[in-house]
């Protein structure tokens, strides 16, 4: 039987602390997997913006089309230039004019590919993708518009906002099939798992970036994260031989020079580092 550990995130505690003495907002979610009992908390239900992170939900919404064959994997997706922006993903720099949804839905996995996002939230609309959040109970938690280059007076100001409690519960739920089904949970799961990002909470656990959906040295992860200016969240799920924790972390700051966001980094980090000891 393996030994029941108490958690203590001392070392999350000070280096999150300190940042938020600094002037950035902080919220932090840890909850077991199985139970759903809290293991570490810090501000869990107030609602930061959360970026790309809110595009889980939008992969949820593509998967309960695809478990319901209302959308084939196979069909076809063209890009447009409306759908065009910049940053994050690599299909903007490839030649192919169009993809199988489910290959997009993968695109924005790995990569957080922000055409791929854009063409999928045009096939399935953004309202349909909103009533699906409410109907799974979350509250805090909305992707609220395209991805966009630039954000006008008129759009909104925010990508995705979140808290990260229900962000920890919605991945609790899919680590244990309850997002409409076993089948679309772990459809959305296997694309997350493609996250090619771990520069944040996960660079504290040991893995490769591109390639990490086993189980090593007695671990398993997934994760999504969420990056803009002055925002760096993270969501996921990680086990080990002692527990299985589902987890979120959002850090709202004043992106006013290097030494500050890599403070955050390195307190995100140590996140990481309690996590991995808790499990493990």
């Amino acid at each position: 039987m393996a030994e029941v550990r108490e958690p203590t995130f001392r070392s999350a505690y000070r280096a999150l602390g300190a940042v938020a003495f600094e002037g950035a907002r902080v919220s932090v979610a840890v909850v077991d997997i199985e139970t759903g009992e809290s293991v570490f908390a810090v501000d869990e239900r107030i609602v930061l913006p959360t970026a790309s992170i809110g595009k889980i939900l939008l992969l949820i919404e593509v998967s309960a089309r695809l478990t319901d064959r209302t959308v084939s994997d196979f069909a076809i997706a063209d890009r447009s230039t409306q759908d065009a922006v910049a940053d994050s993903g690599i299909w903007q720099h490839l030649q192919a004019p169009a993809f199988p949804i489910a290959d997009l839905a993968a695109l924005v996995g790995a990569t957080s590919d922000n055409l791929a996002t854009n063409v999928l939230l045009r096939q399935v609309g953004l309202d349909a993708v909103r009533s699906r959040t409410e109907k799974l109970g979350l509250v805090r938690t909305a992707l609220l518009d395209r991805v966009r280059d630039v954000r006008g007076p008129d759009d909104a100001p925010q990508l995705s906002v979140g808290s990260t409690a229900e962000l920890a519960w919605l991945f609790q739920a899919l680590a244990n099939g309850h997002i409409i089904d076993p089948v679309t949970s772990h459809r959305v799961l296997s694309w997350l798992s493609l996250n090619a990002d771990l520069s944040m909470v996960a660079s504290a656990f040991g893995r490769d970036p591109l390639s990490h959906r086993g189980v090593e040295h007695n671990t398993w992860m997934v994760n999504k994260t969420g990056t803009d200016v002055g925002v760096r969240s993270e969501a996921g799920i990680l086990r080990g031989p002692r527990a299985g924790v589902a987890y979120a972390v959002s850090v709202h700051f004043d992106d006013i020079d290097l030494p500050r966001r890599l403070r955050v980094m390195d307190a995100l980090r140590a996140f990481g580092v309690d996590l991995l000891e808790f499990v493990h």
